[in-house]
């Protein structure tokens, strides 16, 4: 099967626009400076505006991983949903409280299972659990925090939303078959992030080990340029990355995967 491009665009922290074919799907998007409005100066945003949100006309699904406001962003989703009225919003049952508060219609809302879910013509997807920082499921089961796998052209995409390292994450993945492109966070866990109230994620190396473990062909690093406080220097990640050298091919930002 000829491989099919998807079109990216890289929306800072853990956001993305993906189009697959003629399904058009965010993840995650903050389009805000609404962390910096709760949090004060430290989290003003170090990555510019891509688009307003109130611009977003095309959206056929909005992804949300958990309920952080980095990721589910009020001041994002809102216009989103006004300027793209018939984008149906796929998330945790946590999330989906969320957005009914802000008004979000019940027949847009559908909470992420570990299910294949079938979103259009050419695109599957599924939620796998997320250890942020560890893995929990609400009173229904479902997982609170999720990654998503997306299955376009007989590849698979794996976007873990935030998630730190753990056994049931691999176990689960390791039934899914080949990864080829893996989207993970690299902005680490440490005594001074949790003490300040800020849960991290995994460190660059954890990331490339998993990685290397989970056989991907394409790394794509996130979380790690949006807020000083919580930030990583690409610098580094490209050092360890040219000592290291794994065997997939790392990618900042990418515009095309």
């Amino acid at each position: 099967m000829d491989i099919i491009d998807i079109a990216v665009t890289a929306l800072g922290q853990a956001g993305f626009k993906f189009q697959f074919g003629e399904c058009i799907v965010y993840i995650d998007p903050y389009l805000s400076d609404s962390v910096e409005k709760m949090e004060g100066e430290m989290c003003r945003r170090m990555v510019p505006i891509r688009i307003a949100p109130s611009l977003i006309n095309d959206a056929d699904y909005v992804l949300i991983t958990h309920a952080h406001i980095d990721h589910c962003d009020p001041e994002t989703i809102i216009p989103i949903s006004v300027a793209s009225p018939l984008c149906k919003f796929v998330c945790p049952g946590e999330v989906a409280f969320i957005l009914k508060e802000l008004g979000i219609e019940d027949n847009r809302i559908i909470i992420a299972t570990e299910n294949w879910l079938t979103i259009s013509r050419v695109l599957k997807i599924r939620a796998v659990p997320a250890a942020h920082p560890v893995i929990e499921r609400d009173l229904q089961g479902n997982l609170r925090c999720v990654g998503y796998v997306f299955e376009f052209n007989a590849r698979r995409i794996y976007h873990s939303g935030d998630t730190s390292l753990c056994a049931e994450l691999l176990s689960t993945l390791s039934t899914l078959g080949t990864i080829d492109i893996a989207i993970l966070p690299v902005n680490e866990r440490n005594y001074y992030r949790e003490r300040d109230g800020i849960i991290g994620n995994m460190t660059v190396r954890e990331a490339f080990t998993m990685a290397t473990d989970i056989g991907v062909k394409v790394f794509v690093p996130m979380h790690w340029d949006m807020f000083k406080v919580n930030s990583v220097f690409r610098e580094e990640i490209q050092l360890l990355y040219e000592l290291i050298r794994p065997d997939f091919k790392l990618i900042f930002n990418p515009t095309v995967i």
